[in-house]
């Protein structure tokens, strides 16, 4: 039987740092309380030219490159992101043109926070169906041309970012399982309420923004969490104690702790990266999973729990062995 397996992972943030210090001279906020509520300290913010496509460039070369691949062995890319850089061809496609890879399916997904999850199921399961042998997965935003930056519920939290895996066939076992779901009864707690079919009314702003109800989505957010955690160890027939390491959606500090209590995981054992680039949607979790195999915190055939939430509303996870 065929399975797939974490052969490389990649990491890029871009250059430009947008601290709170600097926030509190365009917003009503504070350093503290951002902190406090958040855990966020800073986030990255793509330069005038510089788009998704670039930012999920910068992350595949590096899962390439640490999967001791070329680019001509890949053959199927997908790209999870809510910020495009246009409407078509897909950010995927941009992406294939860029490797010089030619050929293989390439295509977007789009589940918000949830992306990268979603985008990992799939690959998964195109290695498991025998139609691909070496996946790039990306997880790539740029969620601040979507931010309104006089909006201090929502502008505090975002940042741009890019995260990339490479799922490769094997014979043992690494993708444990994926579990996927979606409501959208609750669509309106987090979204961007206008777009290519849905413009915006006459008296109304013309370009999309997010628009979030925090406490609403915080709520919904730790009891999902809560319920896929419960879902993905009684798939594998585990308990908590089998977890070695959590690998969160990095939206909110509050929100991962909630999850980390979940399953009894101390706190050295939750790869947190919200610090340092607040919370970048589709990539939030593959950049912290690169972070976290880079630095050597997880090891081989150590289990993972990747976990996300987001606008949809989405959420999902994959247990896997590293």
């Amino acid at each position: 039987m065929t399975y797939s397996r974490l052969a490389g992972t990649g990491g890029y943030l871009p250059e430009k740092v947008l601290t709170n210090a600097e926030l509190e001279k365009m917003v009503d906020t504070t350093d503290a309380w951002i902190r406090e509520r958040t855990g966020i300290h800073k986030r990255h913010v793509a330069a005038d030219d510089e788009t998704t496509c670039d930012l999920a460039e910068h992350a595949a070369r590096r899962a390439i490159e640490a999967a001791a691949l070329n680019a001509g062995e890949i053959d199927l890319i997908i790209v999870a992101t809510t910020t495009p850089d246009q409407i078509f061809p897909s950010t995927a496609c941009l992406l294939q043109q860029r490797l010089d890879i030619h050929g293989c399916p390439a295509f977007d997904v789009q589940a918000v926070c949830t992306g990268f999850i979603y985008a990992l199921g799939i690959a998964d399961k195109f290695i498991r169906a025998g139609s691909a042998r070496n996946a790039l997965v990306i997880g790539a935003e740029t969620l601040s041309r979507i931010v309104d930056w006089t909006d201090r519920k929502t502008c505090v939290l975002f940042g741009d970012g890019a995260g990339a895996v490479v799922l490769q066939a094997s014979a043992t076992p690494g993708i444990l399982s994926t579990h996927l779901h979606a409501d959208g009864q609750y669509g309106a707690l987090l979204q961007v309420p206008t777009g290519v079919s849905k413009r915006a009314t006459e008296d109304g702003d013309s370009y999309p923004y997010m628009e979030m109800q925090g406490n609403e989505i915080f709520k919904i957010a730790v009891n999902t969490l809560g319920r896929i955690v419960d879902e993905t160890l009684a798939a594998n027939d585990m308990t908590q104690a089998d977890v070695d390491w959590l690998v969160p959606h990095q939206a909110n500090q509050r929100i991962i702790a909630a999850t980390a209590k979940k399953l009894k995981l101390p706190e050295d054992h939750v790869v947190m990266t919200v610090q340092e680039h607040g919370n970048t949607s589709a990539a939030s979790v593959p950049l912290a999973l690169d972070v976290a195999i880079r630095d050597g915190r997880i090891r081989r055939g150590e289990t993972v729990l990747l976990e996300a939430f987001g606008g949809g509303l989405t959420w999902g996870s994959a247990l896997l062995r590293y």
